[in-house]
């Protein structure tokens, strides 16, 4: 769900004590430069690495849609053909959004949640496959308006239940935090519904403070999804 965008700053007229005889200094401030996107390096932790969507991994994606264990705990998810999934990572190259003043949205990095073979301990045998590749998926949204710290977040994640336990959500996060720094960032937002106990444990593993639960008002899209109210957890970076 993309999340309305910082507004242009606004210009300032900034004049300082002058004697008759001197000029006036500039106007305006100069326009803030535009955004750049940054390579995130390498975001491993285990078996868990963050890739951006590629082609390459859409029938694992699929096979996680379509696993058992998804079907039976999310029926009310939408299902997706392959030609939608390829569709999705043509429009987000490199797993990168532009942001879109016009469409209210900031820039965003979304990335899949690839999951490797596990290894044992030493001497107990060969790595442990993962019951699905693509375990799940996680966004970085890189700006601070009001509906985004009330409402979305910084961070939005899913993991599917094949991939559930293992603490994926928590960990990508943490992967994430140093590209937050690194776009001066320096508070993190995210948020769940009250009734996601799963998401609020995240949070709290995460050392996120609780500050509140929000309503969500009617005009926006997220009330057109069933969404009433949203906990506000904040991370200082």
């Amino acid at each position: 769900m993309s999340t309305p965008a910082r507004q242009p700053r606004s210009w300032f007229r900034q004049w300082l004590p002058v004697r008759a005889s001197t000029a006036r200094v500039p106007e305006s401030f100069p326009p803030p430069a535009p955004f750049q996107f940054l390579d995130p390096g390498p975001l491993i932790d285990g078996e868990l690495e963050l890739v951006p969507p590629q082609e390459r991994y859409v029938d694992d994606v699929l096979t996680t849609l379509r696993n058992p264990l998804t079907l039976a705990m999310e029926p009310h998810e939408p299902t997706f053909t392959r030609q939608q999934i390829l569709d999705y990572v043509a429009s987000v190259p490199g797993g990168r959004i532009k942001g879109d003043d016009a469409k209210g949205r900031v820039p965003q990095y979304d990335f899949w949640m690839l999951l490797h073979d596990a290894p044992r301990e030493p001497g107990g045998g060969p790595p442990v496959p993962p019951m699905v590749r693509i375990g799940g998926t996680v966004t970085l949204r890189v700006g601070s308006t009001p509906p985004l710290d009330l409402y979305y977040g910084h961070v939005g994640y899913h993991v599917y239940p094949p991939a559930r336990g293992r603490h994926l959500a928590e960990r990508a996060c943490r992967l994430l935090t140093g590209l937050a720094r690194r776009h001066g960032l320096t508070t993190l937002w995210i948020t769940c519904d009250p009734r996601n106990a799963a998401s609020r444990r995240t949070c709290e593993r995460l050392g996120m403070a609780y500050v509140e639960t929000v309503t969500v008002p009617k005009t926006d899209p997220l009330y057109a999804r069933g969404e009433r109210e949203k906990c506000r957890y904040r991370m200082t970076l």
